[in-house]
């Protein structure tokens, strides 16, 4: 196999995927900017540092993602990709600049984050199942993986960029500003999709439109215990560790009272930690299953030593091992995923996948904030340490009873050396 096929940025050799990755990336960076200012409105400006109440937005905003389970994946599999992903960019940048204009005019109130935190993630619901499965159009299974981890890397690359940059906007000029950057990015994404060359997408198979199109889905996944062991584990993180707005707010202003450039340095820290895990991702051929072993492992360490860092320094370098290790995780779960589903069945795979990981949010954001509020922030980021460790609990148990499965899960896996699919 010559190194061009196994470099670590192999996909971006195709016209179309480097459009898609540079107009997602801009996007990345506006919405980075829009969760640290949403954030910090939220708990400094709406409420008196409030984690529970940044706990209900974090809810609300991830609910959509379990609650249209039955719609979005089906979506997804049945719908022009393109088309959806064009409805879908637009209706959450328009959201974005409708929260900004009754910042700036100083008419925004708490009710009105959530209802727009609820609006955005039901565009968001639709648009994160097609996302991820339109990129097998970009690049074909052949480069699918390294395609998934390339996202990864522009998408915590944007949060390295995004937080800081909130930060300096909320400074200057106020949260407001903020909200409309991120709306005016998603003309970047929306002129991305309109310039593909259609006559280089990959096809792939679309599933029949039938009745009882998500109970398929569910019957699928059910049917193999491999994936049902891997949403248990995504599950746990997903529901308890992957609170970082709670985690890393309440530690700034409550533990090292820090300000508004602070709090956006920790999120670009976090974001340092993710890069680098991504990367190391993007140069393997395939995920396995010993992936997710030891990143639930570190993750678990990692949250720990955020728990007990004594100096706001301290915490951010924990949180360099948090990242690392949660990106890791979560790349692997989605490569795992695709790349040993039937591809008729991928959009609905991959949408209960997303709402196990984002929708089990309502009941975790809540949980951590209470947690944070009643006990402070380090008892938080004890509960998300034990997420890790639990996951590598039920691994464990998994390839000691059901090894096979997870051998047949990479069997499965498309080979690296087939022919596109147009």
């Amino acid at each position: 196999m010559t190194q061009k096929s196994v470099g670590p940025f192999r996909s971006l050799r195709r016209y179309n995927y480097r459009l898609w990755a540079g107009g997602a990336l801009v996007s990345n960076i506006g919405t980075g900017v829009q969760r640290t200012a949403q954030d910090w409105l939220v708990l400094t400006v709406l409420t008196h540092k409030s984690a529970s109440a940044l706990g209900v937005v974090m809810a609300l905003q991830f609910a959509p993602q379990l609650l249209l389970l039955p719609w979005t994946g089906s979506a997804a599999d049945h719908m022009d990709r393109r088309r959806l992903l064009v409805a879908t960019q637009a209706a959450m940048g328009v959201l974005a600049l409708i929260l900004g204009l009754l910042a700036i005019g100083g008419l925004v109130r708490l009710w009105h984050v959530y209802a727009f935190a609820a609006l955005f993630g039901a565009a968001a619901a639709f648009d994160a199942p097609v996302r991820q499965v339109f990129v097998s159009e970009l690049v074909g299974d052949e480069d699918l993986h390294n395609a998934v981890t390339l996202n990864s890397i522009s998408f915590n690359m944007a949060n390295l960029v995004g937080p800081a940059v909130a930060g300096l906007i909320i400074a200057a000029v106020g949260t407001g500003w903020a909200f409309l950057v991120n709306g005016a990015s998603f003309l970047a994404v929306l002129v991305s999709l309109l310039l593909l060359r259609k006559d280089e997408l990959y096809s792939s198979e679309r599933a029949a439109r039938a009745p009882g199109a998500f109970g398929a889905g569910l019957q699928y996944v059910a049917g193999r215990p491999d994936l049902v062991v891997i949403l248990v584990m995504l599950f746990l993180i997903g529901t308890f560790g992957l609170n970082f707005p709670i985690f890393i707010s309440t530690m700034a202003v409550r533990a090292f009272h820090a300000d508004a450039r602070g709090f956006g340095i920790l999120s670009s820290v976090l974001a340092v930690g993710t890069v680098a895990g991504a990367l190391l991702n993007a140069r393997s051929a395939r995920p396995t299953v010993k992936t997710l072993l030891w990143s639930a492992l570190v993750l678990g360490i990692g949250f720990s030593m955020a728990a007990f860092a004594p100096s706001y320094w301290s915490f951010a370098a924990a949180l360099v091992v948090v990242g690392g290790a949660c990106m890791t995780f979560v790349v692997a779960t989605n490569g795992l995923m695709q790349v040993s589903t039937d591809p008729a069945m991928r959009g609905r795979v991959m949408a209960l996948r997303i709402g196990v990981a984002l929708g089990a949010t309502p009941i975790g954001a809540p949980t951590v904030g209470w947690v944070a509020d009643r006990f402070g922030p380090r008892w938080a980021l004890a509960v998300g340490a034990a997420s890790g460790f639990a996951a590598v609990i039920v691994a464990l148990y998994s390839v000691r009873r059901q090894n096979p499965l997870w051998a047949d899960a990479r069997s499965a896996a498309p080979d690296e050396s087939s022919r596109p699919l147009a």
